[in-house]
């Protein structure tokens, strides 16, 4: 074999490897979440969180917000607006790997509240009661952006697909690879006249994205 033919199929060698890389990291990578407009969402934007059925001329409530639970007027508990044109409360999203400031679908992220007032509790989502979350798992503030890991389980969600144009949140983090965790959807729950967020496994809350 000629010098010319080995340095042909070692460049050969190195291109074939170099592509392969290329479309393997291409293909890994979740598709970003989209927002209503057909753009990516981004890690530095704040967003409402809405009910898809708004955009169809199915009313079904509003964007999300902050409520106090029961008899304490501190707002710790997330909850939907009960009218269809009050967005809510604008929110941000944290993923556990953000690469080029994308959010993208099925990765563990934080959610947290753009919202000054919370009693000095963190505006961050957690979920109560999730090592074996039932029907009365609730989803709060008081959670912790970043450190992944045992310790901030309660804080990590998923955004996924769920439908052609809709998404769901899911409750189902990877962030430890030896936890015990039971994977649910984010619905509503009536509560005291009002929709509060819960973990559910019958009827998730089908929601869109919108730049505030």
């Amino acid at each position: 074999m000629t010098n010319t033919s080995v340095l042909f199929i070692l460049s050969f060698l190195v291109i074939f490897s170099i592509s392969t890389n290329f479309f393997s990291s291409a293909a890994e990578a979740p598709e970003p979440v989209l927002d209503v407009a057909g753009k990516m969402l981004r890690t530095y934007l704040n967003y409402y969180i809405l009910p898809a059925n708004v955009f169809r001329g199915r009313y079904r409530g509003g964007g999300l917000t902050l409520s106090g639970i029961g008899n304490d007027t501190c707002p710790a508990g997330v909850f939907q607006e009960t009218s269809q044109q009050i967005n809510g409360i604008p929110l941000t999203f944290f993923p556990v790997n953000p690469k080029k400031g994308v959010v993208r679908v099925s990765t563990d992220l934080n959610i947290k509240f753009d919202y000054p007032d919370t009693c000095d509790e963190s505006p961050v989502w957690s979920v109560d009661n999730y090592v074996y979350p039932s029907d009365d798992s609730f989803v709060n503030i008081g959670g912790v952006v970043g450190n992944p890991g045992p310790e901030t389980l309660s804080s990590w969600f998923k955004i996924q697909k769920f439908g052609y144009r809709d998404y769901k949140l899911v409750f189902c983090p990877t962030v430890c690879s030896y936890c015990d965790v039971i994977c649910k959807d984010v619905g509503i729950t009536y509560q005291d006249g009002k929709r509060r967020l819960s973990l559910t496994t019958d009827y998730p809350h089908r929601v869109v994205f919108q730049q505030a």
